[in-house]
């Protein structure tokens, strides 16, 4: 699957936000807090409604690591079910396999975490699963798989990862490396580094 190839350092330099969430980031724009090619320019030009949807719609796909396609199918899928569309999509892409890894302290990135999901590191329920993006419900427990490197490696990540909040809809259990989803995440509870409407609307058109 093509993945996109600009560098995150720009990414995040473009929208003047950390939509990664690592600290390196955040010392990044206190460095560079004006854009990539900002000293080129002369003054400011005026962005559109559309422009804005573009710009929201981007940095949430950007952040979560998914293709245009991906993203879009997500919208469409959101839209299908019950409720508000833009809570559905960011419920949908909490619950994705490589994004509970990340909020469990797994990875240090969701970069890492679909990386350890391709590669078949965790067992779902018992059964060994290598699809990132595969929905993650209620009841349904990961473990990593009984390989010493893997088990190191994660033990390592977990140790790294131990200051991150822990969201309430899964649990960690360090001892014996599972996650246990608790709960459908909840929509308001849910970090938001973009603005949902604009997307939806962007969508919609």
């Amino acid at each position: 699957m093509a993945r996109n190839s600009i560098k995150r350092g720009k990414l995040v330099r473009k929208f003047g936000q950390n939509i990664f969430g690592n600290a390196k980031y955040d010392r990044l724009l206190k460095r560079k807090p004006k854009p990539p090619g900002a000293q080129m320019r002369r003054g400011r030009k005026r962005i559109s409604e559309f422009g804005k949807q573009l710009i929201e719609k981007q940095k949430l796909k950007f952040s979560y690591g998914l293709s245009e396609k991906q993203f879009r199918n997500l919208f469409f899928k959101a839209k299908s079910k019950k409720g508000v569309t833009g809570d559905n999509m960011l419920v949908m892409l909490e619950q994705r396999l490589d994004s509970v890894l990340y909020r469990a302290g797994f990875a240090c990135s969701r970069n890492q975490a679909r990386q350890l999901a391709t590669h078949g590191q965790f067992l779902l329920n018992d059964r060994r699963v290598d699809i990132p993006s595969i929905q993650l419900r209620p009841g349904d427990v990961l473990k990593v798989r009984p390989k010493k490197n893997v088990v190191d490696l994660c033990r390592r990540l977990l140790s790294e990862n131990s200051i991150r909040e822990i969201p309430e809809w899964i649990g960690v259990s360090p001892d014996d490396l599972t996650v246990s989803v608790h709960a459908v995440p909840p929509a308001d509870k849910i970090p938001v580094i973009a603005e949902i409407q604009l997307i939806v609307e962007y969508y919609s058109k």
